[in-house]
């Protein structure tokens, strides 16, 4: 089942900030100008439009490797 989460941190421009992930507790990782952004969920939620959802917060960014 997947549920939605909300992301903070990392580049202003990241296209979603609310994305689905399979498995609630993993880190969330978003391909993201040629690299991804890494998110770790926090112990906080956040009211929003599409309900309660988990906070996952920015920790760092890998490039892609050539």
């Amino acid at each position: 089942m997947a549920h939605k989460v909300t992301l903070e941190g990392g580049p202003e421009d990241l296209p979603e900030r609310t994305v689905t992930v399979e498995t609630p507790g993993e880190d969330v990782k978003i391909l993201h100008r040629g690299g991804y952004e890494h998110f770790r969920e926090t112990p906080r939620r956040h009211d929003t439009t599409d309900g309660t959802l988990r906070v996952y917060e920015w920790w760092e960014r890998t490039e892609i490797a050539e």
